[in-house]
C-alpha cells in the first residue's frame, strides 16, 4: 500500500537535523518543496518567508523550523564530547541514548553512555553537565578529526507509523507545522486573497522565539497565528486528545490568546465541517510576541510525549489543520 502523502512528508522533514540556530538544511528542503508554487525569501535572522495576495498585511502564519538539540562545546582528552542543551530537554531523556553529531563532513554516530545496574551505583537522574557523547574515539586528537566544537547533535531519528493512524518520531514539534504551511500555500496560491498573507517558517523558537521577535519588529499584521504543538496530557490539558481534530491553544505560558479571534476561527471551523478542540497547555508560541500589535492565536494539533524521541500525532488531525488554515485564510 502506498504511504499517505502527509506521512511521507513528515518522514522526510523530521529526519533532517535542524537544531536552533542551525536550521539551514530544513530551510533548503522547504524551498525545494515550494519550487514552482511560490517565491520564498530569507530574512535577516534566517526566517523563510512566503507572501500570498496583495495589499496590506492581513495575517501571518508561523511554524518554526528548529528542534531541540545538543551543542558540542569541547572534546575531552579521552575523546568524549562535552555539550550543552539547546532548548527544553529533560535530563532523563539523555541517559543511554543514540545521537547523530552533525558536522561539516556529514553525520557521526555517537552514544551517551549509561552505567550498568550490575555495578550497584545510585539510580539518580544524572544532570546533563555530567554526561558526555562517546563517538568511539580513544583520544582528543582522534575525536577532533571527526567532530569540532560548535558542531551539534540531535537524537537519532526513528520514524514509526502506529496502527495506520499515528506518527511517532522526534521533531514533530514543529515540523508538522512546516508541512501544514507548505500544503496550505500550495492550495492557496491560485486564490484571490483579501490582502497579503505571510507564511513564515521561523528560526530559534526553542530558545526564546527569536525568529518571531524579529518578524514582530518589522511587521504589524492584523492577525498573527502560530501553528505549533499542543502538549497533550489528560491530567493537565483536559479532554483534548489525539484524533479529535486540531486544537485552539487558548492559554499557555506565554499568552492568553485573543478570545474574539478564537471564536471567529471556531465559527469558520464549524461552517466548514472541521472538527476542533479548545484547550490550555504550557510553553510558548511565536504568536505571543505579536500581542501588543495584533490579534493572536495558536492553532495546533495535539501531540503526546512532546520534546521526547517518541512525539506522537494523529495524521487526520494534521489533515484537518491544513483545511482549517486554508479556510481561515479565505474567510477571516
Amino acid at each position: 500500500m502506498m504511504e499517505d502523502e502527509l506521512v511521507k512528508e513528515l518522514r522526510e522533514i523530521t529526519r533532517i537535523p535542524g537544531m536552533s540556530g542551525y536550521e539551514e538544511r530544513v530551510r533548503e528542503k522547504i524551498e525545494e518543496w515550494l519550487e514552482g508554487y511560490a517565491d520564498a525569501e530569507t530574512d535577516g535572522i534566517g526566517n523563510l518567508i512566503v507572501r500570498l495576495g496583495e495589499g496590506d498585511l492581513k495575517a501571518v502564519f508561523m511554524a518554526h523550523m528548529d528542534e531541540i538539540g545538543l551543542l558540542i562545546t569541547g572534546v575531552s582528552e579521552n575523546g568524549k564530547l562535552t555539550f550543552r542543551k539547546v532548548g527544553g530537554i529533560d535530563d532523563r531523556l539523555l541517559y543511554g541514548r543514540h545521537v547523530s553529531v552533525i558536522t561539516e563532513n556529514g553525520p557521526v554516530d555517537g552514544v551517551i553512555g549509561a552505567t550498568p545496574p550490575h555495578l550497584g551505583l545510585d539510580n539518580r537522574v544524572i544532570p546533563w553537565n555530567e554526561l558526555s557523547i562517546d563517538i568511539g574515539a580513544g583520544s582528543r586528537e582522534e575525536a577532533m578529526k571527526m567532530v569540532k566544537p560548535l558542531d551539534f547533535a540531535v537524537f537519532k531519528k526513528h520514524f514509526a507509523v502506529l496502527n495506520s493512524r499515528y506518527v511517532s518520531t522526534r521533531s514533530l514539534d514543529d515540523r508538522f507545522g512546516v508541512v501544514a504551511l507548505v500544503e496550505a500555500i500550495k492550495d492557496l496560491v491560485d486564490h484571490d486573497l483579501d490582502g497579503t498573507y505571510m507564511f513564515a517558517f521561523t528560526v530559534q523558537e526553542e530558545v526564546g522565539l527569536k525568529g518571531a521577535k524579529f518578524l514582530a519588529r518589522h511587521h504589524s499584521p492584523r492577525y498573527a497565528f502560530a501553528v505549533d504543538s499542543f502538549a497533550c496530557c489528560a491530567r493537565l490539558t483536559g479532554d483534548v486528545a489525539l484524533g479529535k481534530g486540531p486544537v485552539i491553544r487558548a492559554v499557555d505560558g506565554s499568552a492568553i490568546y485573543t478570545r474574539t479571534l478564537a471564536k471567529r476561527v471556531a465559527e469558520i471551523a464549524s461552517k466548514n465541517g472541521i472538527p476542533l478542540q479548545i484547550g490550555v497547555t504550557g510553553g510558548a508560541t511565536d504568536a505571543s510576541v505579536f500581542q501588543d500589535q495584533s490579534e493572536v492565536l495558536a492553532v495546533s494539533v495535539p501531540i503526546k510525549y512532546l520534546h521526547s524521541e517518541v512525539e506522537m500525532l494523529a495524521v487526520e488531525d494534521l489533515r484537518n489543520l491544513i483545511k482549517l488554515i486554508e479556510a481561515v485564510t479565505l474567510e477571516i
